[in-house]
């Protein structure tokens, strides 16, 4: 049996497949209960999620790869409870990489790395349905190629607030300098993320993202708020989380499938899209596949090694 080309996985797992394994280039993957349901009420089941990662794998692969993985997973779906799972379960294939981190405990945790395909649909056949990568690439765990800023609402506000929000960050950072890219959260916010040259530790990077929520929120009090206490957080405003930057912490991946009941994608988007308007509903996993064949990965210029914004500069 000749491995399987990326572009045709997607077509090898067919709908009427209860388990099978898949021989790939990077290897063997064994896919289990597929007819499972994910999403009941939508008639998603675990194939379906695991034929969503494999058509989407040549533009998210590169996003995350080298980077610690935290599995986070959901054995009954996406209503279903669920469990993290830090350290990469053994026995494992040996096409899975591993990230070894030390905490401040001083246990050393073996994390899972997505290096291929096949790596991938081995960490969603466990069960994960989004994806929560390191900040750091592994090569230097601590050292971040990027900040970002989490925006959530507070009770009362609306999805046109969480626009209206990442567009007086993006003017601010325009005027910095600092390039931008924004994509959905999948849930009910937005991400922003500055790339920035490898250097300042995580703890520094979070330095410099909480101050500049808090001039942010001071500029713009009647819309956002880098309140920490959320007993303090007004009504109907954005929160604009800079403690997502902490070390430790992981936000779902671009083009992670999120438990939400429409099953939605965290989705990068334009800033000329998030000026007209849109809603979280349009970015779907069932729709997502079909706008990256149209428009390509609208972060690719993330991977890239300039232009990164040098953080000292700004400290």
């Amino acid at each position: 049996m000749q491995p399987a080309p990326v572009d045709a996985v997607a077509a090898l797992i067919p709908p009427d497949a209860e388990h099978l394994e898949l021989e790939l280039e990077d290897g063997k993957v064994k896919l289990t209960n597929l007819h499972k349901p994910f999403w009941p009420e939508r008639g998603i089941t675990k194939g379906d999620l695991l034929r969503y990662y494999a058509r989407i794998a040549p533009v998210l692969l590169p996003h995350v790869r080298d980077r610690a993985m935290v599995m986070k997973r959901y054995p009954n779906g996406a209503a279903g409870d669920f469990f993290f799972m830090k350290r990469a379960p053994s026995p494992r294939p040996p096409y899975v990489g591993i990230c070894s981190i030390e905490h401040g405990s001083g246990s050393i945790i073996d994390f899972a790395v997505l290096h291929d395909l096949a790596s991938l649909l081995w960490l969603i056949n466990l069960g994960c349905i989004d994806l929560n990568p390191w900040y750091a690439r592994c090569d230097d765990k601590n050292r971040p190629d990027y900040l970002h800023f989490d925006l959530d609402p507070t009770p009362g506000a609306t999805f046109a607030h969480i626009r209206e929000a990442a567009l007086v960050i993006r003017d601010a950072l325009d005027v910095l300098g600092m390039p931008s890219f924004v994509k959905t959260t999948g849930s009910r916010g937005l991400h922003i993320y500055v790339p920035i040259e490898r250097g300042p530790t995580q703890k520094e990077v979070w330095t410099v993202a909480k101050a500049m929520a808090n001039a942010l929120a001071a500029r713009r009090p009647d819309l956002l708020t880098s309140e920490y206490r959320i007993a303090d957080r007004p009504p109907a405003h954005v929160l604009i989380d800079y403690n997502q930057n902490a070390w430790g912490r992981t936000l779902a991946s671009i083009y992670s499938v999120r438990p939400t009941p429409f099953a939605s994608v965290s989705t990068p988007v334009t800033w000329q899209e998030v000026e007209a308007g849109f809603a979280l509903e349009d970015h779907r996993i069932d729709t997502v596949p079909a706008r990256v064949e149209r428009l390509g990965d609208l972060w690719a210029a993330m991977l890239l090694p300039a232009p990164r914004v040098r953080l000292s500069d700004f400290a």
